[in-house]
């Protein structure tokens, strides 16, 4: 089964120091060469998002989030897992689990991915 972990880590940062912030980025680059993950990013912070939404066939741009809420997607892993067992035990393995963020961990819908063609 595929997985997508959401990692919301805004708070995870507060009150971290610059040593402890490089230390779980080395956490992230060893845990996104882990067996099953098959993609990942971090997020720029969420003050750089842009929001579409369509009205009447129009598109309508917001800057930043649509929504107020304490905490924002961060980055994302993607994993292969034999069941949501492993798939659990391998977000509780990251960072932003421990310093106060959370990992949503949401089965994958199989569907053929192709890539967007402009045109």
């Amino acid at each position: 089964m595929k997985y997508a972990l959401l990692i919301y880590s805004e708070k995870a940062r507060v009150g971290r120091s610059d040593a402890e912030l490089q230390a779980d980025r080395e956490e992230y680059l060893a845990l996104n060469d882990a067996r099953g993950v098959f993609g990942g990013a971090q997020l720029h912070p969420v003050a750089m998002s842009t929001t579409v939404r369509v009205e009447g066939g129009q598109s309508l741009l917001t800057d930043g989030p649509f929504i107020e809420a304490k905490e924002y997607l961060g980055g994302i892993f993607l994993l292969e897992a034999p069941d949501l067992d492993a798939a659990t035990a391998f977000a509780a393995r990251i960072p932003a689990a421990r310093f106060g963020g959370a990992v949503e961990v949401r089965p994958i819908v199989a569907v053929e991915v192709r890539p967007i063609v402009e045109g």
